[in-house]
């Protein structure tokens, strides 16, 4: 009798089959002919050939379906069943209601209307400075658009990189070689990532590289090509190493350039390049300027005031 064996190894065999195969016994009550075999990310297929074929093709629905929606419910699997249609259907994107869809079907959406505008500018734009202080949601949604763009084939790898500058620390003192002594710094990067991406997604696309997090001084000398490129805490940029991050921008690349001008914190008297660069490129077609300020914060009510307190001067308008 026909056999054939399908793999899940790029995914949770728990996300795809559900706890106690839940998942996988509305598959097996679907296709009643075949004998459907569970070992570890593996399934062994036995029946007909049609009836194979006809299985293979829903089942690789749901893994389109898990990755764009990060759940998959017994609901869910029934749903995908008894579709016609040989294909998920991209849902028409609308900004106030989801970017992308997070872990567990989170839903990760534009919470106000500057980060709207945001994620409105990434699309029409193939470079866009996001400035505005702590808590504004730059990163965060920057990365909820570049993890969507990678879900739906718009480019092919996830860029995210920032400098290696200490906020009043000293990275020399720091354990561990150069990786562990700099991951700390890219932390709020991969805490972004934990959100959007289930475990064993995320692990794979880290370690086959679509996924680079980076120090910015890995990215010279490289085109940046069919990629969204994150640079984050761009306020603590030199000129000369903004710019030669903004010049690895390949044909088909997206750029997002996000910072704080009110916390700089590059050492003795160097000159932030972030300021300068968005005012030299702001009024060049394809570039945007999006300004986030203390209505954006979605942290914690108390940020906000507490901006205020510290007396801050993100007055200055780039």
């Amino acid at each position: 009798m026909p056999e054939k064996i399908l793999s899940t190894d790029t995914f949770s065999a728990l996300d795809i089959y559900g706890p106690n195969d839940i998942n996988l016994n509305v598959l097996r009550a679907h296709f009643p002919k075949l004998r459907v075999v569970a070992r570890g990310d593996m399934l062994k297929l036995i029946g007909d050939d049609s009836e194979i074929k006809a299985f293979e093709k829903k089942f690789n629905l749901l893994l389109v379906y898990f990755e764009r929606f990060n759940k998959l419910t017994p609901q869910d699997v029934a749903q995908v069943l008894s579709s016609v249609a040989d294909t998920v259907q991209h849902e028409k994107l609308n900004f106030a209601e989801v970017i992308v869809h997070g872990r567990n079907g989170k839903i990760i959406k534009a919470r106000t209307p500057n980060q709207l505008r945001l994620a409105e500018s990434v699309l029409k734009n193939d470079l866009v400075f996001a400035i505005g202080p702590a808590g504004t949601g730059k990163t965060y949604t920057a990365v909820a658009l570049a993890v969507r763009a990678l879900k739906n084939k718009e480019i092919k790898r996830i860029i995210l990189t920032r400098p290696a500058v200490e906020a009043g620390e000293n990275l020399g003192f720091l354990p561990g070689d150069l990786k562990d002594k700099l991951d700390p710094y890219l932390q709020p990067l991969y805490d972004a990532l934990r959100d959007m991406l289930p475990t064993q997604r995320l692990l794979t696309y880290l370690e086959d590289g679509t996924i680079e997090v980076a120090p910015l001084a890995f990215m010279r000398g490289r085109t940046l090509d069919h990629a969204f490129a994150i640079l984050d805490e761009a306020q603590n940029c030199k000129e000369s190493q903004l710019k030669m991050f903004l010049t690895r921008m390949g044909p088909s690349a997206r750029f997002v350039v996000t910072g704080d001008i009110t916390q700089i914190d590059l050492p003795g008297n160097q000159k932030s390049g972030l300021p300068g660069a968005c005012r030299m490129l702001k009024n060049i077609p394809g570039i945007d300027v999006v300004q986030l300020d203390e209505r954006d914060i979605v942290r914690h009510r108390l940020v906000g005031s507490i901006l205020k307190a510290y007396g801050r001067k993100d007055d200055i308008k780039i």
